[in-house]
């Protein structure tokens, strides 16, 4: 296998390639191939969210981040309907990120429940009749991350052009990819095939309505940043109620664990070094790489909307915000 054919494997081929080394200086040969490979992503994410910031302003780097991810998946995975009706999908549920969140931002507390809860159900239907794929995971995250980065006036019509651009460019390369592919549904199947009591169709509404839900409450109690209690309600709302259950018991205790080592290092860091809170959880775990991003993404939420809050509320905030996030995770 060439250097080139080494850098088209996925992450698994990758590891099983270097483990299939016959010694010990073929083996670092593959790894530092496989290395470079790394670098070569960071590089292009990088490189494509610095260019939607630049084209698109910095408010809206979040989308250039959407469009990233979606990317990512979409060049390896499929809706498992025909592909012109996939690029439909595509433009769908770009048309969902753009006006769902903007509409939820516009409306109060239990109106915007309901837009939630249609916004993700949509998304839920359009890109997760597959679901060992997990397409929904990204695009969901996107719409919580749209809620909330909101913007309005001009910023907001440059939102949509970038969300219009990044839909073209998923589209041309979804198509690349998998042009060549046979499927047997069609864009209907989607709609033909839910049934409202089938195991399926039962998991998009309990994950719609589990992030809805979790969202309100925290809205309703005056929750700062509540998408992020939204995230960690997606993460663990799992199809399978084994994943589900093995992810649950140990995402609550690990998180609250994560609160404790974040309010001790708020407290004797200095404010410059918060910035680089995320990338300082997930590097000193790497050795225990699961535990890892759990922190990561934990700390880094908190220092985000730790800097939302009025000087003297933020301790006691801090301690609420990490409890309600335990809990949500807990459920």
């Amino acid at each position: 296998m060439d250097f080139y054919q080494q850098l088209q494997l996925s992450s698994i081929g990758s590891k099983q390639w270097i483990k299939g080394a016959k010694d010990s200086k073929e083996k670092y040969k593959r790894i530092l191939i496989y290395n470079f490979k790394v670098y070569l992503v960071v590089a292009f994410c990088f490189a494509l969210v610095t260019l939607y910031s630049m084209i698109f302003g910095s408010q809206n780097s979040v989308v250039g981040v959407l469009v990233l991810l979606v990317l990512m998946i979409l060049r390896q995975v499929d809706f498992g309907i025909d592909t012109k009706h996939s690029i439909g999908v595509i433009f769908m549920i770009f048309a969902i990120l753009a006006v769902g969140p903007r509409l939820a931002n516009t409306v109060n507390t239990v109106p915007a429940f309901f837009i939630h809860f249609l916004c993700i159900m949509a998304i839920m239907i359009l890109s997760c009749h597959n679901v060992i794929m997990s397409n929904q995971s990204t695009f969901i995250l996107g719409y919580l991350l749209f809620y909330g980065y909101d913007v309005t006036g001009h910023n907001y019509v440059l939102r949509c052009c970038g969300l219009f651009a990044g839909a073209v460019i998923c589209s041309l390369v979804f198509y690349k990819n998998h042009r060549n592919r046979t499927f047997h549904r069609g864009f209907y199947h989607l709609f033909k095939e839910f049934h409202l009591f089938s195991a399926r169709s039962s998991w998009y509404l309990r994950l719609s309505l589990g992030i809805s839900t979790a969202m309100l409450i925290g809205e309703l109690v005056h929750m700062p940043r509540v998408m992020w209690i939204g995230i960690a309600a997606m993460s663990v709302l799992l199809p399978f109620s084994k994943d589900m259950k093995y992810r649950v018991q140990r995402r609550g205790p690990f998180n609250i664990l994560g609160c404790m080592i974040f309010l001790i290092l708020h407290a004797i860091l200095p404010d410059h070094i918060f910035q680089w809170i995320g990338l300082i959880g997930g590097s000193w775990l790497f050795c225990w790489i699961c535990l890892a991003n759990r922190f990561q993404h934990l700390w880094g939420s908190l220092y985000c909307r730790e800097s939302f809050w009025p000087e003297e509320c933020h301790h006691l905030k801090n301690r609420c915000q990490c409890l309600w996030l335990s809990l949500c995770l807990w459920i």
